[in-house]
């Protein structure tokens, strides 16, 4: 069965607060209260974004993203109540699209949520070329990205990301920028948009530390040059 979204908490009643807010949006709910539960819903069930608690009683939040990662591209929010930089760092370093800390509020999530749905509601990315004579290193069918003969495997957001700023190319394009045409909000922090942009690099530049594709323009945003 398909879910728009599964939420991983062990904390029953806020989950429950939760999923009966959202059915009421039309954003249908399943609920795990543990990690086997979760990893049992994956057997079966498909989802459009994922809610992940970083506790979940005995078990790790950060182990069961790095294992959904391993099989599904799903977007998935962290909501914790652990507060600090380095636990927002590890979730977005090892596949998280956001956190979100507790308390929040049922409507900010909701429209996280639902700019997500909008986004994977139509899955294929159209791919533009503003010059005629010039071919496009982005292949939309495989998600790669081709430089120097080599094919290099993206992750959705990922693609989108280097689809943009391709698009763009030889331009500046500020964050918020990226944000409306990436995201589709401005909901997310800069640090969202810099892991992204490392992870990127990683991939598809020669050395990272000193990029020569994807440009920072320090206080403005980013630059691609190809």
């Amino acid at each position: 069965m398909h879910y728009k979204s599964l939420i991983i908490d062990d904390e029953v009643e806020l989950t429950k607060m939760t999923a009966e807010y959202f059915e009421m949006f039309g954003v249908t709910c399943f609920v795990a209260n543990d990690m086997d539960s979760a990893l049992e819903f994956f057997k079966e069930n498909t989802c459009d974004v994922i809610l992940l608690d970083v506790n979940l009683k005995d078990k790790s939040g950060f182990e069961l993203c790095k294992t959904i990662r391993a099989n599904y591209d799903t977007p998935i929010l962290f909501i914790s109540a652990r507060q600090s930089d380095d636990d927002v760092l590890i979730a977005l370093n090892i596949g998280g699209d956001d956190y979100i800390k507790k308390p929040y509020s049922l409507s900010v999530l909701l429209a996280k949520v639902n700019v997500i749905l909008k986004r994977t509601a139509n899955t294929s990315l159209e791919t533009k070329d503003n010059d005629s004579g010039t071919n496009s290193p982005l292949d939309k069918d495989t998600m790669s990205f081709i430089i120097n003969g080599r094919k290099i495997a993206l992750k959705a957001r990922e693609f989108a990301l280097a689809q943009y700023l391709y698009d763009n190319r030889n331009s500046i394009v500020t964050k918020d920028q990226i944000f409306e045409a990436v995201w589709g909000d401005s909901f997310y922090s800069d640090g969202t948009l810099n892991v992204h942009i490392r992870r990127l690099r990683e991939k598809i530049e020669e050395d990272p530390n000193n990029p020569q594709i994807i440009k920072t323009i320090w206080g403005t945003g980013y630059m691609m040059e190809i």
